[in-house]
């Protein structure tokens, strides 16, 4: 259980270490407030103390200062220097976390105060490690570590060539827990995580070199996340083999002229027929209901009610139910039992496009309504269906054989059903299993055809999607579709800035409560009604939607690109100075992107080339 016992002051923790010659140290902690504070408290109770590095720090930091300017002022220089304790993190500029990793590891630093995510991303080993935490921080909430990221921080204790051995020591603090570090210290590192996604970029460059999905899909089963899925599809591929031994060897012993294939023919048969059974609707309120479900789709315009005059345009379906905007132009949710009638003819879902849809059904509404199914009809389609399978089964035993022997041929058929369903239950197992890598490419092939990227039946891909596949961005539809429908070449620096820092950034990341200009404000709007046409057809395809865009960081970026200085925008923002520069950087990165596209969208890529040159400005590299 955890103890809960407040953490040891760093200076006592430091002076401790000291006494016990176990400097320098890494301390973790587990937020980057919580880093910054111990420095300083630390250094603090050590500025009277001889030290014989302090004037080697000063005399590097002024040459480090020299190439990365943007240093010169930072709030812990004098932390440093007089007290050869710093905090890292990565709230931090990364001109300032290089200068510490750098101190560290030519021998200047005694102490540095960390978060668990250091221990991944750099290299400066220490003569000891101090945990405080068996928790850590992330964007959903506290977390306990893993085996692989408390062996990553342990892993930094000992300095080759200095110490031989290396030390770690679990100190008290809030989110400890003795127990669960000591189990994790001697559990196995956990398993590999593969890191392919199927994302639409990659899928047109893959269709585009290997013009085939075929292809694609063999490419796809080549990855590492489908190489974690070989066990499983070879112990299945055993449990099939064992069963259609059984089948075989059975037939051979029963001298009827009998197959495997009519063993299998059989399962598949009598499935279909008990799937037909099972499935028939028994009401008509039930077939109905089956029926809106599968028509009433976004895009469609629908009568509520039953007089079929209140008209509605579906924008999104739920398992059973819908949300439309009606004609006034206000949206409601209702389940699919209050829909009249649906038409055929599918929309736009974009706001203003409604009203040319609505004009349409009004003026030829009786000829565009969809036929209702009838129970009895369907009723008897699904008996017919079913003498079909019955004569089909019948088919399969010889029909040469005498009655005696049809008996026992029937009877043998029969009896090997339960391995002739272990067989298709594998096969079926197998496929899903094939089926994890190649499907999501397959539902994003379908999205872009959608817009224009691909033609799905040709496997091919579109001059559209040729420019869109070289488009390196975090949401390369979104910024497609914008650049497509040219809301870039009315743009100017700031507001390209502004639109691309709004994609770029993490959805819950705050960068403060900033003044907005109207024009951007309503260049956002503009960009989320194409993202809600994007998301809907996502959706339609089970394609998990992209994240609400960050109105606070455009505004951050607006207020950089309009020639703030750096002091100002942190200070206006709140926000620290390495989340800043990670922002900036995505979206001076993103605006480059924009900016290779000078054959195809000439007048947004020089926007995006002059926004880029302004964003990646010092100390934004």
């Amino acid at each position: 259980m955890k103890l809960r016992m407040p953490e040891i002051p760093p200076a006592n923790l430091l002076a401790a270490l000291g006494s016990y010659n176990l400097l320098p140290a890494i301390v973790f902690l587990p937020t980057r407030r919580r880093c910054d504070e111990a420095a300083s408290e630390a250094a603090l109770s050590r500025r009277g103390s001889i030290d014989s590095n302090r004037e080697a720090r000063g005399d590097f930091m002024r040459s480090f200062v020299e190439a990365n300017p943007e240093i010169r002022n930072h709030r812990h220089w004098d932390t440093i220097v007089r007290g050869g304790i710093a905090s890292h993190h990565a709230g931090h500029l990364p001109a300032w976390k290089l200068v510490i990793e750098k101190m560290m590891s030519a021998g200047l630093l005694d102490a540095i105060f960390a978060t668990a995510t250091v221990a991944a991303g750099v290299d400066f080993p220490a003569r000891t490690v101090v945990v405080t935490v068996a928790d850590r921080r992330s964007a959903r909430g506290w977390q306990s570590l893993t085996a692989s990221e408390l062996q990553q921080m342990t892993g930094r204790a000992g300095r080759r060539g200095k110490d031989r051995v290396g030390f770690i020591i679990a100190a008290p603090g809030l989110h400890q827990n003795p127990q669960r570090i000591a189990e994790l210290l001697s559990a196995k590192p956990d398993d590999l995580e593969s890191q392919f996604r199927a994302t639409y970029t990659s899928l047109l460059n893959l269709l585009d070199a290997f013009k085939s999905f075929a292809q694609v899909r063999a490419i796809s089963e080549r990855s590492f996340a489908y190489r974690n899925l070989l066990p499983r599809i070879h112990e299945l591929e055993r449990q099939r083999e064992e069963n259609e031994t059984r089948i075989r060897e059975a037939l051979e012993s029963s001298s009827l002229n009998l197959s495997v294939e009519s063993v299998l023919g059989l399962e598949r048969l009598a499935s279909a027929r008990a799937r037909l059974l099972e499935g028939a609707p028994n009401t008509r309120r039930e077939m109905r209901q089956r029926w809106l479900n599968k028509v009433a789709q976004p895009g469609r315009v629908i009568a509520i009610g039953r007089s079929g005059k209140r008209l509605a345009l579906v924008i999104t379906r739920t398992h059973d139910g819908a949300t439309a905007m009606r004609e006034d132009g206000r949206y409601a949710s209702f389940p699919l039992q209050r829909v009249g009638r649906v038409f055929a003819p599918t929309f736009s879902t974009r706001p203003e496009k409604a009203e040319e849809a609505f004009d349409q059904i009004h003026d030829h509404g009786d000829q565009l309504a969809l036929p209702e199914p009838r129970l009895r009809d369907k009723q008897s389609g699904e008996q017919d269906a079913i003498r079909i399978i019955n004569d089909a089964i019948d088919s399969l035993e010889p029909a040469d054989l005498p009655d005696a022997n049809r008996e026992a041929a029937s009877q043998m058929l029969w009896s090997l059903q339960s391995e002739a369903a272990s067989i298709e239950k594998a096969n079926r197992q197998i496929e899903g299993l094939r089926s994890e890598i190649w499907e999501p490419f397959e539902r994003c092939a379908r999205v872009l055809e959608h817009f224009g990227y691909l033609d799905f039946a040709k496997e091919r891909v579109t001059d559209r999607g040729k420019w869109l596949a070289d488009l390196r961005v975090d949401r390369p539809l979104l910024i497609g579709e914008a650049l497509q429908r040219n809301l870039f070449a009315s743009l100017d620096t700031t507001q390209a800035a502004a639109l691309i820092a709004a994609l770029a950034a993490d959805e819950d990341r705050d960068y403060g409560e900033l003044e907005i200009d109207d024009s951007i404000v309503g260049l956002l709007v503009k960009f989320e009604e194409i993202s809600f046409e994007v998301s809907t057809e996502e959706w339609r395809h089970r394609i998990e939607a992209a994240p609400e865009i960050n109105f606070s960081a455009a505004a951050a970026a607006a207020l950089w690109a309009s020639g703030a200085d750096w002091s100002d925008l942190v200070h206006e923002t709140r926000a620290e100075e390495g989340d800043l520069v990670r922002l900036l950087s995505r979206t001076g990165e993103a605006l480059l992107q924009i900016a290779g596209l000078r054959e195809t969208h000439p007048n947004a890529a020089n926007i995006a080339a002059s926004a880029a040159e302004i964003i990646l400005r010092e100390p934004v590299r």
